[in-house]
């Protein structure tokens, strides 16, 4: 390549690289902004509520500059928290790593070694997504009932396994779709078993996408609040639970409660903000074929 050639191809790169970017690029990035924004105002919101009193923030307007105070953290921890976010913590981190044990061989046989109508076997584990929560919710408690599971914790762990695994297998199903054929044709010449391939070589290749399918788990496990209120009483109370504790029938303690939401989102935002490059990795990898 001359000198020329080089020279041209290097101003060329640089004059795009300095090119001004269009106003309806500039609008779009505004306009996600703005929206952005909306989305976390409601719970800056919160935020700011929570170090307010109870008659700062029942005021109407709310008053924004009022004075800060720990009164609705002191009224939470005062309150013994510890059991709930413990029992929402086992039934969460238990039944995502089940999910997990159990979607990852299910995704690998319905994507890289396909079974018979694989088809129809993701349509039955979509199926059972079909039917509202509130329709199988008496037939489970009769069900913990006659097990004397009612106000057990691993009852929980069972459900939010079940619930759970579809959506895991589903997302599973799609990161394991582009894994490279060559990668399990070489493992298979050099003699790797199935659970060798699976375990060293499709699970790194695919980990952005198991991050991503646990920390969805981890979520609908940790906010569920419908079972655990109906399933649980004072031994394996969830935190959600806990928290509908702050309505009581003197009404509505807004600030104990925006503090009491805020403690107990603290463990999803900390698990967002962790496998947050792997999280925006595996959903981009899942999304894009």
């Amino acid at each position: 390549m001359s000198l020329d050639t080089i020279t041209s191809y290097t101003g060329a790169k640089l004059q795009i690289r300095h090119k001004k970017k269009s106003p309806a690029s500039m609008f779009l990035g505004v306009f996600a902004w703005i929206i952005g924004f909306l989305f976390v105002l409601p719970v800056l919101w919160m935020v700011l509520t929570s170090f307010h009193k109870e008659s700062d923030a029942a005021t109407n307007p709310p008053s924004l500059f009022a004075p800060l105070v720990t009164d609705g953290f002191e009224t939470f921890f005062g309150s013994n928290p510890w059991p709930s976010l413990i029992n929402s913590g086992t039934a969460s981190i238990v039944s995502t790593i089940l999910v997990l044990l159990l979607a990852f061989p299910a995704a690998y046989a319905l994507s890289i070694r396909p079974v018979r109508k694989w088809t129809d076997v993701l349509f039955f584990f979509l199926s059972t997504k079909f039917m509202p929560i509130v329709a199988a919710l008496l037939p489970l408690y009769l069900f913990a009932q006659k097990v004397g599971l009612l106000d057990n914790i691993w009852m929980l762990v069972i459900f939010y396994t079940v619930m759970n695994l579809p959506i895991a297998i589903w997302m599973l199903r799609s990161f394991l779709a582009e894994v490279p054929k060559e990668m399990l044709e070489a493992a298979e010449v050099d003699g790797a078993g199935l659970i060798r391939t699976m375990r060293e070589v499709v699970a790194p290749v695919v980990m952005p996408g198991i991050a991503s399918a646990a920390l969805i788990c981890f979520i609908f496990s940790w906010n569920e609040l419908l079972f655990a209120r109906v399933l649980t009483g004072t031994v394996a109370q969830t935190a959600p639970v806990f928290l509908t504790g702050f309505v009581t029938s003197q009404g509505l303690f807004l600030a104990k409660v925006c503090a009491a939401s805020l403690v107990v989102s603290l463990p999803v935002l900390i698990a967002g903000f962790a496998a947050q490059d792997k999280l925006v990795q595996g959903l981009s990898m899942g999304a894009v074929k």
